[in-house]
């Protein structure tokens, strides 16, 4: 550690002036200052623990991703030519079952949309000769006077006309 440090772990004058103006401003600040004043020398050692410690953990973490990038890409090889020319064979296979199905999958969206839209215009056309039905009345059409009244408002003047809201 450089011991010629304006501020280090000890009690000099600078620490303690940057520990009384911590106080003053704002009190945790000033405890900080004292805990590096009593405590800071083990920082050293601290640092160096956690620094293995994260080490540790992001090795695991490369590794893992060395696997995966193996396993998905198929680009590192195992050494054992047999073993890699046989992986790379079924990952060829399973790729074209994975087109079939992608293909399959989109023939029956196809297929859906049409029956759907076959249901729809289905349901529309039964819609509209209903609707015919009950808009053409007998005595010759709605402007003579016939379901809608003499005030010519249809279906909102409160009278019953038969149609789709009574069903």
């Amino acid at each position: 550690m450089n011991t010629s440090a304006l501020i280090r772990p000890a009690w000099t004058p600078a620490t303690i002036a940057l520990m009384v103006i911590g106080f003053m401003v704002f009190w945790p600040l000033g405890l900080a200052m004292l805990a590096y004043i009593i405590w800071g020398d083990r920082l050293d050692g601290f640092k160096r623990d956690v620094n293995r410690a994260t080490d540790g953990i992001f090795a695991g973490c490369r590794r893992g991703s060395d696997k995966a990038a193996r396993w998905g890409h198929g680009s590192a090889r195992t050494g054992n030519v047999a073993f890699d020319d046989w992986r790379e064979k079924e990952l060829e296979r399973l790729n074209e079952e994975r087109r079939k199905l992608d293909e399959m999958l989109s023939e029956f969206d196809e297929y859906a949309r049409e029956l759907r839209r076959a249901k729809d215009q289905e349901e529309f056309d039964r819609f509209m000769a209903n609707r015919n039905k009950s808009t053409s009345p007998t005595t010759g059409g709605p402007t003579t006077g016939g379901s809608t009244g003499s005030t010519g408002t249809g279906k909102r003047s409160g009278k019953s006309t038969p149609g789709l809201l009574d069903e």
